[in-house]
């Protein structure tokens, strides 16, 4: 049985967000596509993602010296804690299905604080000396991200930080691919904003039967 974490970063539903309704239309069809498969989402509004502040460093670097993690601070443990269970749920799954928005050029920032929580060396990758290695190489990603302008190509093409982020991230931590379903020109052109959505979901349904 394969696992797929669907991992969604944008405060509204699929009814509000074009990013979230084709996300939607994905993931419903790969559950039907592939029904023995696990999928669990993961709504990073709703979920507890520590940001990496002090008592998380503190509390890495008391276990570095050889502490207990029972005898952390009750913040260091539970912000610790909790980065250790993102990271092992990350690692456990196959595939990653992650839907965010265009926002200011990149993602919600909460994506970020996501993606730091599961950059863990040795779990993801690891130093050498060579440099650091992905550890990740027998998964697959896939990105979903509406964009209200263009940003596939012309000059605002080298503006899109969203994506390409995720991407570089991925080849750190050794993920083979990263495909990109985007969402793109309904702030642009409203008039063509229902057309716009309408085929990204059709793209979306098929996408779902290879993925």
């Amino acid at each position: 049985m394969t696992k797929v974490l669907y991992i969604t970063a944008h405060p509204h539903d699929h009814t509000q967000s074009y990013s979230m309704a084709v996300g939607k239309a994905f993931i419903d069809s790969y559950k039907e596509v592939n029904p023995t498969d696990e999928v669990v989402h993961l709504d990073l509004y709703a979920e507890n993602i520590p940001h990496l502040d002090a008592d998380v460093f503190s509390g890495w670097g008391k276990l570095r010296s050889g502490q207990a993690f029972e005898q952390l601070a009750a913040d260091e443990k539970a912000k610790v804690g909790r980065l250790n269970e993102l990271s092992d749920q990350f690692i456990s799954a196959e595939k990653y299905v992650f839907v965010t928005p265009l926002w200011n050029l990149s993602f919600p920032p909460v994506m970020k604080a996501y993606l730091d929580s599961v950059a863990v060396a040795g779990k993801t990758f690891k130093y050498t000396e060579q440099g650091p290695i992905g550890l990740l190489t027998d998964k697959k990603a896939l990105h979903i991200q509406a964009r209200g302008g263009f940003y596939s190509e012309g000059p605002a093409a080298q503006l899109e930080m969203g994506h390409r982020y995720l991407n570089v991230m991925m080849q750190f931590f050794g993920v083979p691919s990263l495909d990109g379903l985007f969402v793109e020109g309904h702030n642009a052109r409203p008039d063509k904003a229902v057309e716009i959505k309408e085929n990204a979901i059709a793209r979306a349904k098929d996408l779902a039967h290879t993925f």
